[in-house]
């Protein structure tokens, strides 16, 4: 799917082949919103193109719904357009060092691509909050909630309530064969044990109606988000049953079985273990 494809009123949702990432704009009367800036600089550009096909009112903000490159190196792109750029103090935090990383890393690849992600001069928003903020697009409002932690320890997601649109970014990913199938991004900088709670807070600001986006993939409803919920609550159970045990984090993926597969839960384990409170951590058994 290319260019941005109409999800409810006014707003609109681009699924774009590499990463399988998400970019959405809500226009309202004085402008728009665009959530999610992409993996580089000549990338943000075409999204740029592909929103004047859509829509020629000026962009207002840009919001990143966590710190992660493939939704932020499009984000001065995005400034040149006019959008002050926003995030998730967190995401602010950790953003510079992220971008130093991930553009040494590409630096080294072969793929075109990369080079264009290793170019790009990454700018960090400069308006952030702790919290939820609400903006006005002139007939409309959108809300900006900080739901908790779970992929990153910033993350945020877009509420459009006159639409029912949740904008989920990564707290939710979607996978071709269903929620059981759609891994969610356990990556080195995720907070499993608090992901669960966190979705909990996103299913208390939708309803059964609810178009919800996830940072990947198609468009979903809210059954699947309480799906996904529970499989990361299983997750979460698993490791705290494992650490409660004293089961060395070593021997831990391979001593239970995991409601997705065991070589994309890594780095879960390996966090959630560090997450735990010592309380509910025994010594190792031997």
């Amino acid at each position: 799917m290319s260019g941005f494809n109409e999800v409810a009123d006014r707003i609109w949702v681009a699924r774009y082949p590499w990463l399988d990432v998400n970019v959405s704009v809500v226009a309202g009367g004085a402008g728009l919103l665009v959530l999610d800036t992409q993996a580089s600089a000549d990338l943000a550009r075409g999204v740029v193109a592909d929103l004047r096909r859509v829509s020629g009112l000026p962009v207002l903000w840009a919001v990143n719904s966590h710190e992660h490159w493939d939704h932020t190196f499009g984000n001065g792109v995005l400034q040149a357009e006019g959008a002050e750029l926003i995030c998730h103090e967190r995401a602010a935090e950790t953003l510079p060092a992220h971008a130093a990383q991930v553009r040494a890393a590409a630096a080294e690849e072969d793929d075109p691509r990369y080079a264009a992600v290793a170019a790009t001069e990454v700018v960090v928003p400069g308006r952030t909050f702790s919290s939820a903020i609400a903006l006005d697009l002139g007939d409309r409002y959108v809300e900006l909630v900080h739901p908790g932690r779970g992929h990153t320890g910033g993350d945020l997601v877009v509420r459009v309530p006159d639409a029912d649109v949740v904008l989920a970014g990564d707290l939710v990913e979607q996978a071709e064969g269903g929620p059981e199938e759609s891994v969610p991004g356990f990556g080195e900088d995720c907070y499993p044990m608090d992901w669960p709670l966190t979705l909990d807070t996103v299913l208390g600001l939708s309803t059964s109606a609810t178009v919800v986006v996830p940072g990947h993939g198609a468009v979903v409803d809210r059954e699947f988000v309480e799906v996904q919920r529970n499989t990361i609550g299983i997750v979460a159970e698993t490791i705290r049953d494992l650490a409660t045990r004293g089961i060395p984090l070593d021997d831990a993926p391979a001593a239970a079985e995991w409601p997705y597969p065991r070589e994309r839960l890594t780095q879960a384990v390996r966090r959630g273990y560090e997450q735990l409170p010592r309380s509910q951590k025994r010594l190792p058994l031997v």
